[in-house]
């Protein structure tokens, strides 16, 4: 075989190797950062797609995040793949967060005091359980009222993140090709003005 070991790894090596990446656990996090920051539309477009994304990926809708986001960020005229990347905010490791954080601001914001405190093992539980009568009002309601407000607050720190960083990004990219080429960039493109 072309890419494999010379010595095969040990046991430890292997479960170490599984529980902690050579590479580390951000590697899939940087990849998907660059690969929005390199989409080739404008910077509303990139940082619209990823608004829709992250409100997306706050809804309770498992399954359905990819098809809304694509449905907002359509309405937004952004970037659809932008939008289907950022709903990878939504996985395995913070679903059960966002869905209880969710659940809770629900229940404060309807003024619904439940007699015990829920876990995220029991609000999947019920998820998995209940019919759609029993389960609207005890949990997918306030699930959906708290993900609509922490879906827009984060949906508009991820826009105004993303647009920072796509404008910054193409003006450094912009002024490297231009140093390439031995132009002098001007004050306006230095600034990262890049409607000239």
């Amino acid at each position: 075989m072309l890419f494999r070991r010379r010595k095969k790894a040990a046991w430890a090596d292997r479960l170490r190797e599984f529980f902690w990446p050579r590479k580390g656990l951000t590697r899939p996090a940087r990849y998907l950062a660059k690969r929005i920051l390199r989409l080739s539309a404008s910077p509303h477009a990139v940082a619209a797609g990823v608004a829709a994304g992250t409100f997306a990926a706050f809804t309770p809708l498992l399954g359905f995040h990819v098809i809304l986001a694509l449905a907002l960020a359509y309405l937004m005229a952004g970037n659809l793949l932008a939008a289907a990347l950022a709903t990878t905010i939504a996985n395995p490791l913070t679903i059960p967060l966002i869905a209880l954080a969710t659940f809770r601001l629900g229940e404060a914001m309807l003024g619904i005091q439940s007699a015990e405190a829920v876990t995220a093992a029991e609000l999947f539980h019920r998820l998995e359980h209940l019919e759609l009568s029993e389960l609207w009002q005890p949990v997918l309601k306030p699930m959906l009222v708290g993900a609509g407000i922490l879906g827009l607050f984060a949906a508009f720190l991820a826009y105004g993140a993303t647009r920072f960083a796509v404008r910054s990004f193409k003006a450094r990219r912009h002024a490297r090709l231009l140093e390439r080429a031995g132009i002098a960039a001007t004050p306006a493109l230095s600034r990262g003005d890049t409607s000239l």
